[in-house]
């Protein structure tokens, strides 16, 4: 769920090391083109890897050897970035259980690959049908904490001028809706072996 590399950028910027994985062999020749450019002089020396890969399996990265994570899915097929051509490919999942069972198989492995006392981050949104929204991102959520993850925050992306937002605006009259304006960036972390998970429990799973 690597998208079109923006975090790569990031790091390449603050001299951090960077590991990228996506489904969908566009994003990663699209990650590697933005993330091809000279770092500033004073940038500390980084590395970093593209490949295409599933977050379900993570093939070639040890277990307990990731710092941070930070990843961006798709809100079910709002947008089928492969078009449906991609087996594996979240975005071509309509079904809001099957987009969390498979969404819990990447949490389950994202938390065996990274550190203890390290932290996960997730950009989600939310989504309507029949005109009632559908709090996929709280759905989300509740997958992670399930899989072992702390909440450590919720915080609100706010969304203004949205390239989309015209043709919203236009829906909220017509179907008497108002426009979803905010996304949730959750902010998980993982335990350390000697945390008292009870001091925890109304962060965690539900």
């Amino acid at each position: 769920m690597l998208g079109g590399g923006t975090t790569g950028i990031e790091c390449r910027l603050l001299g951090r090391n960077f590991i990228g994985r996506d489904i969908n062999p566009g994003n990663i020749k699209l990650a590697r083109k933005m993330m091809h450019f000279k770092a500033p002089d004073n940038t500390p020396k980084s590395s970093y890897s593209l490949r295409v890969g599933d977050v379900r399996s993570l093939t070639g990265i040890a277990n307990k050897s990731i710092d941070l994570i930070v990843t961006h899915p798709p809100y079910l097929n709002i947008i089928q970035y492969s078009d449906g051509k991609i087996a594996g490919d979240l975005s071509n999942i309509g079904n809001v259980e099957k987009f969390c069972d498979e969404i819990e198989k990447g949490a389950m492995k994202m938390y065996e690959v990274l550190k203890e006392n390290s932290y996960c981050a997730i950009l989600m949104g939310d989504t309507r049908k029949r005109c009632h929204q559908i709090p996929l991102a709280y759905y989300v959520m509740q997958r992670f904490l399930k899989a072992g993850f702390i909440l450590r925050e919720d915080i609100i992306k706010a969304q203004h001028n949205c390239k989309s937002s015209p043709y919203w605006a236009k829906q909220t009259d017509k179907y008497n809706i108002l426009l979803i304006m905010h996304e949730h960036l959750f902010v998980f972390r993982k335990p350390k072996a000697s945390d008292n998970l009870t001091d925890y429990k109304w962060s965690m799973k539900l």
